[in-house]
């Protein structure tokens, strides 16, 4: 996908000076715009999630039963996944077309607007069935912005570094999830010290109203940002077209379908540790709330260490292979996880989260790096926004609800255990099945067929 460049000994150099000379914004600027800006996202996503396995049920479904109430409560937070593949393609249609940078100023302001007045929104005591529906519409928005955030972030990350940095650029994005779910921890835990009534009356909210702040140091970062000369070149160039996703989907459909499926298991594992532990460990394992915050919050630290590792190791060994090797673990961890959480002892259940973040981790660290290489550049945002929404959608939006219905059909956690290994073993089929091929750049790096720009095809042949 890259035209033919001279090979330099230090590529960290050369992402920088190229950069610059281009007009560019500098490493930590690219830094600053990736990571801020998917932190203030995720904050914002995985806030919902939390208060949708805590407080939701009864706020806004008060007439479900326990179990009903969960569920609706988890398919509003699915609503948001619903709107995420949407969002993808057509932000990704437009960052295409007109630039990265006005589309993630717009993600920041869907997202953190609508998250904040989630805050505000009055509960079903006060509006009746109102506050459920508007609930389910500021929802399916935030969805729309998550859409298209981590493509541009990604993007904004690897297309300014060289060849042999783009996973450890990409991962730059990567660090706002477990970022994401740091602070949004530490949000829920500063709030679940309160009586449950006053943590449902209105401790839930503060999260959502604190998330304001946030987003205007985003929104501040990201104005200041130009696209990368990658991107500018293609567009002086002419190579963009009018709809950038029917592009897409003709010339790219295998690693469009591969990319989404392989995207599954990373979110399948998060959010049934994220989410569905919140609940299962408080109803089922005996744990309190504050202690599994607390285990989890603890657990981000190995995320972020995980991200990083995998990272730099992709730029030596390639992308793929340490993908891979993620999903294996994505595979083989569940059973083992819900055993330890099982045993109700809290080193063990940190033991069950800490191993459960490497394997996120891994995937995390590779995934920026190989995404960014299986798409041309004129179709760069749509493809693997798409991708990775849809297989977030797939991975994400459904486990929470599935498993909830699984173990209230068979009372045990076996079966919501082989349900997230079936997920991940699916990502690990299709992350096996990219074809690569070798292209000039540092270590003989591989990368995935089909990446490829005019030039890249014709010199592979």
């Amino acid at each position: 996908m890259f035209r033919s460049t001279p090979v330099v000994p230090r590529p960290k150099e050369y992402a920088v000076t190229s950069a610059n000379s281009a007009g560019a914004p500098s490493r930590r600027s690219i830094f600053a715009a990736s990571f801020v800006g998917t932190s203030i996202e995720w904050y914002d996503y995985y806030i919902f999630g939390t208060a949708a396995a805590l407080a939701f049920g009864t706020v806004f479904y008060p007439k479900f039963s326990s179990t009903a109430g969960t569920l609706a409560a988890f398919a509003t937070f699915a609503v948001g996944f619903i709107a995420r593949p949407l969002g993808a393609a057509v932000i990704g249609h437009f960052g295409d077309r007109v630039g990265r940078k006005a589309m993630l100023v717009l993600t920041l302001l869907l997202t953190g607007g609508s998250t904040f007045l989630i805050g505000v929104l009055p509960a079903f005591a006060a509006i009746g069935i109102a506050a459920p529906l508007l609930l389910v519409v500021l929802r399916v928005l935030q969805g729309f912005g998550v859409g298209g955030e981590w493509g541009g972030a990604v993007l904004i990350a690897t297309e300014n570094a060289s060849p042999g940095r783009r996973a450890f650029y990409g991962s730059f994005a990567q660090f706002g999830v477990p970022i994401g779910v740091l602070t949004s921890n530490l949000a829920f835990l500063a709030v679940s010290g309160m009586s449950n009534a006053s943590f449902l009356d209105y401790g839930w909210r503060i999260p959502f109203l604190i998330s304001l702040v946030l987003v205007v140091v985003g929104f501040v970062v990201r104005t200041r940002l130009r696209d990368a000369p990658e991107y500018q070149k293609a567009k002086r160039a002419g190579e963009i077209t009018r709809i950038p996703f029917a592009d897409l989907v003709r010339r790219h459909p295998r690693n469009l379908v591969l990319g989404s499926l392989a995207s599954i298991a990373p979110p399948a594992v998060g959010y049934t540790v994220i989410l569905y532990m919140l609940t299962y460990g408080t109803t089922v394992a005996g744990f309190k709330r504050s202690t599994l915050l607390a285990l989890i919050l603890s657990s981000t630290a190995v995320w972020i260490a995980a991200i990083a590792l995998a990272a730099v190791i992709a730029d030596r060994l390639g992308a793929k292979p340490v993908y891979i090797a993620g999903a294996v673990t994505a595979v083989l961890w569940p059973l083992p996880m819900f055993e330890l959480v099982n045993s109700r002892d809290t080193w063990l259940a940190l033991l069950a989260f800490v191993v459960a973040a490497l394997v996120q981790g891994i995937m995390a660290g590779a995934q920026g790096g190989l995404f960014t290489e299986i798409f041309d550049v004129s179709v760069r945002y749509s493809g693997i926004s798409v991708a990775y929404q849809v297989g977030g959608m797939l991975g994400g939006a459904v486990t929470p609800i599935v498993a909830t219905a699984l173990f209230a059909s068979y009372h045990s956690s076996t079966p919501v255990a082989l349900y997230v290994s079936a997920l991940s073993l699916v990502s690990l089929v299709a992350a096996v099945g990219l074809r690569q091929r070798r292209v000039p750049g540092r270590q003989g790096r591989r990368v995935t067929k089909g990446s490829t720009s005019r030039e890249g095809r014709a010199a592979s042949r």
